[in-house]
């Protein structure tokens, strides 16, 4: 009987690098799990800071706030995907999907020095800086918008960091090793991203609130995708940690439409 021919040495290195990157892009979604005392002081916290935010809208107008979000009926779609999102985490072969499309979006193609300060820079735009700098370039011609622009910003970072402690999704840089990160290790954990849902949130305030028409208002949704697009490129986000930033941003700049100016008090005594 002639004997099985083996493979060569060089075959069975890349056979076993092979297997290496595909077990790399199976993370074991009970990696880096955060103590849960640490996600449920995070979750207080946070929620103790936006109930202080709330706390300072008179009853009647917390009473119109919530009738109002209950007319909204449009933000039912929205919300109940991105509860969907969040519980599809749990999903292994979702989180396999997630991380391949990642892969594809961090790794694909050709990376220049150029275009990684580029596109770093352009993800910036999330990071609540632009809304405070509209916020103060509106302060004297619109104290309405300045104050939902403030306001908006303040309790969606707090509630992303809400759901970020009840998800505990890790960062995909810390369950792939060959990722690219652009800039800094981002800290904290990866769903929804805030970024993401910081510019969506002005791009629908500012929609609602300036009606810009379909070119320009269609440009601002077209900065925000690109925002969402740039996480995952610099390493910081999977896929459906962008779409859930995206969908809570359009819900915050919904519901920030919602709200009168009776936030000047608290302005008054913090300002």
């Amino acid at each position: 009987m002639p004997k099985k021919a083996s493979n060569p040495p060089i075959v069975e290195n890349l056979q076993d690098q092979v297997e290496g990157l595909q077990e790399q892009v199976k993370p074991d979604p009970r990696a880096h799990k955060r103590p849960l005392p640490y996600r449920i002081g995070i979750f207080v916290a946070c929620l103790a800071g936006l109930l202080f935010l709330l706390s300072y809208a008179p009853p009647e107008q917390r009473e119109v706030l919530w009738r109002a979000m209950t007319l909204q009926r449009n933000l039912i779609v929205p919300m109940l995907t991105l509860g969907l999102l969040a519980l599809s985490l749990l999903w292994a072969r979702g989180q396999e999907i997630d991380n391949r499309a990642f892969l594809f979006f961090n790794l694909r193609g050709r990376r220049p020095r150029w275009l990684d300060i580029a596109l770093g820079t352009f993800s910036q735009l999330g990071s609540g800086i632009l809304a405070i700098g509209l916020a103060v370039y509106f302060l004297r011609s619109n104290r309405d918008l300045s104050l939902q622009l403030v306001l908006g910003t303040l309790t969606l970072s707090l509630m992303v960091e809400v759901i970020k402690a009840l998800t505990d999704r890790a960062r995909p840089f810390l369950a792939n090793p060959n990722a690219r990160v652009v800039g800094w290790r981002e800290p904290g954990r990866s769903f929804p991203s805030g970024h993401t849902s910081q510019i969506f949130f002005l791009a629908a305030l500012l929609n609602h609130q300036m009606e810009p028409g379909l070119v320009l208002g269609g440009l601002m949704y077209a900065i925000a995708a690109g925002v969402g697009f740039t996480r995952m490129y610099v390493g910081a986000h999977y896929p459906r940690d962008v779409v859930g930033g995206a969908l809570l941003g359009l819900m915050w700049g919904t519901l920030a439409n919602l709200i009168d100016p009776y936030w000047v008090p608290f302005f008054l005594v913090f300002g």
